[in-house]
Formats: C-alpha cells, structure tokens, sequence
C-alpha cells in the first residue's frame, strides 16, 4: 500500500509540474476576436486581461452610442468565452480531464 501511495504522490507532483509549466504558456497565449464584422477587435491573453481593443472610425457614430457598446460587449463577452475555452481545453489535456477547482 505504501508503494501505491508513493507513486500516486509522485504522478500528483508530475501533473502539478505540468500544470504550472502550463499556466504561465496559457498567460502569454493570445486570441484575436472580433464583431460587427471587424469593426470592433479585441486581443485578449490566457488570464482573460484584455490586452488590445481597436474600434473602426465607421462603428463610432455620436448619434448612436448603443451600437458601439452593443459591438464591445459582444466583442468582449466572446473573447473572454474563447480564453476561458482555450484554458479549459489546454487543462483538460493535461489533467486527463479532472476538474481541479482554482487552478485558472
């Protein structure tokens, strides 16, 4: 019993190694997403810190403000999806799917 509690013990700093090397790869990662078919574009990195919004001079019309935030919160709310999806799925692969609670 005691060999099997040392190797599970050793598969766990294994895996722990793992996940570490793998959260700082997934802080540096960047996604680019966009809506209003380019008109509002966002870069955003594994810890879903958004790092670039760039607005097109056509979706900036001081008569229709809704629009434009209607176009950022779409924008926003789907990059943050895709980091959170991206982290999700780069995690799975290295836990074998477990699902450790805080680990991103």
């Amino acid at each position: 019993m005691a060999k099997n509690m040392n190797h599970l013990m050793k598969q766990a700093q294994v895996m722990q190694q793992k996940i570490s090397t793998l959260q700082k790869e997934l802080e540096s990662r960047e996604l680019d997403v966009s809506s209003g078919g380019g008109m509002v574009k966002i870069k955003i990195n594994g810890k879903q810190e958004i790092i670039e919004l760039k607005l097109d001079k056509e979706c900036v019309d001081p008569t229709d403000i809704e629009t434009l935030e209607e176009l950022v919160q779409t924008a926003v709310n789907q990059a943050v999806k895709e980091s959170q999806d991206m982290v999700s799925n780069a995690m799975s692969k290295v836990t074998g799917g477990l699902n450790i609670p805080g680990l991103f």
